[in-house]
C-alpha cells in the first residue's frame, strides 16, 4: 500500500509540475503575443541595385526615399493613422546572394522618427550586385513581415525596379504565394529612357510587366516614375497612398501614373484583372537568348 501511495504522490507531483509547466507556456505565448507591436502599416521597401542601376542612380533612389520621409505630406499620412505609426523596413536587391537589409524594421511616428529613419538611410553605404530577381525580393521581405515583432492592419512590399525578373523562381509564383498569406505588393517601375544602352533587359513597357506580373493583393496599384530623375515624386506619391491606405483616383496628375488592379492580382481576364502580353517569364527568355553565365 505504502508503493501505491508513494506512486500516487509521484503521479499527484508529476501532473502539478506538468500543469505549472503548460501555464507557464501559456503565459509566455501570451506575454510574447501582447509583446506584439501594433501598427497601422508593415512595410518593406525594395529598391533594385542589378548591374543596370549605377552609382548615380542608386543614389536618387536613396535620396528619393529619404526625401519622401522627410516629406510633411508622408509624415502627416503617418500621423493621421488609427494607431499613428508604422513599421518600415529597407532592402536592397537583385538576387539572393547580394540582397541587402540596408534598414531593419524601424518604428516611424512622428517628424523626430521619420527623420531619423531618412537620415540612416543617406547615411548607409551604398550597396550593388547581379541579376534581377523581384522574386527573391518578394520572398525576402515576406520573411521580414513573417518573422517581426509586429501586428500590422496592413502589410505591403513596396517594389521598384527598371527590369524584369530574370533570376530565382517565376515572379508570378511569388506573387501569387505572397498575396495568399495577407500581403500585398505594389511596384514603382521605373521606364529608363537610355532604352536597350542600358540593360540588355531593358523593357519599354515596364509599366505592364509590373502590372501582369509583379503587383497583387487588396488595392495593389503601381506609380510609374518616367526616369530615375522623376523617381522622387513616384515613391513621394507612392507611399503616401500606401501609409494612408488610400484606393488610387482618376483625377488629374493620378490617372496617369496608377493602375489598379483585381483584389487577388492574378493574371486573369475580367475587370481590374490584366495579362502581361509578353509573358511573365520573358526576361527568362531574354537571358537565356543572351546566354550569360
Amino acid at each position: 500500500m505504502k508503493g501505491c501511495g508513494v506512486t500516487g504522490t509521484l503521479r499527484r507531483g508529476a501532473g502539478l509540475v506538468l500543469a505549472t509547466g503548460v501555464l507557464a507556456a501559456s503565459a509566455l505565448v501570451t506575454a510574447t503575443v501582447a509583446a506584439a507591436q501594433a501598427v497601422d502599416l508593415e512595410l518593406v521597401i525594395s529598391t533594385d541595385v542589378s548591374r543596370s542601376i549605377d552609382q548615380e542612380e542608386a543614389l536618387l533612389q536613396r535620396r528619393g526615399v529619404a526625401a519622401a520621409f522627410r516629406n510633411p505630406e508622408v509624415i502627416r499620412a503617418i500621423t493621421s493613422g488609427f494607431l499613428g505609426r508604422i513599421g518600415v523596413a529597407y532592402i536592397d536587391y537583385s538576387s539572393r546572394a547580394f540582397n541587402r537589409v540596408v534598414i531593419d524594421w524601424t518604428l516611424v511616428h512622428d517628424r523626430g522618427s521619420a527623420e531619423a529613419f531618412a537620415s540612416r538611410l543617406l547615411e548607409a553605404p551604398l550597396t550593388f550586385g547581379r541579376r534581377t530577381s523581384i522574386s527573391d525580393a518578394i520572398e525576402l521581405a515576406r520573411e521580414m513581415i513573417e518573422s517581426n515583432a509586429l501586428d500590422g492592419t496592413r502589410r505591403v512590399i513596396d517594389v521598384s525596379g527598371d527590369g524584369p525578373n530574370n533570376h530565382g523562381r517565376l515572379v508570378d509564383a511569388v506573387r501569387d504565394a505572397t498575396v495568399s498569406r495577407r500581403i500585398t505588393i505594389n511596384g514603382l517601375p521605373i521606364i529608363n529612357r537610355s532604352g536597350p544602352y542600358s540593360s540588355r533587359f531593358h523593357l519599354p513597357d515596364l509599366d505592364k510587366y509590373y502590372r501582369g506580373c509583379v503587383i497583387g493583393g487588396p488595392g495593389a496599384f503601381i506609380v510609374v516614375a518616367n526616369s530615375f530623375e522623376d523617381f522622387a515624386r513616384a515613391i513621394r506619391r507612392k507611399l503616401v497612398l500606401e501609409i494612408a491606405g488610400t484606393a488610387p483616383g482618376s483625377d488629374g496628375d493620378l490617372s496617369a501614373h496608377l493602375v489598379r488592379v483585381s483584389s487577388t492580382g492574378r493574371p486573369h481576364r475580367s475587370p481590374g484583372g490584366y495579362v502581361y502580353p509578353g509573358g511573365c517569364d520573358i526576361g527568362e527568355r531574354m537571358r537565356r537568348s543572351w546566354d550569360d553565365p
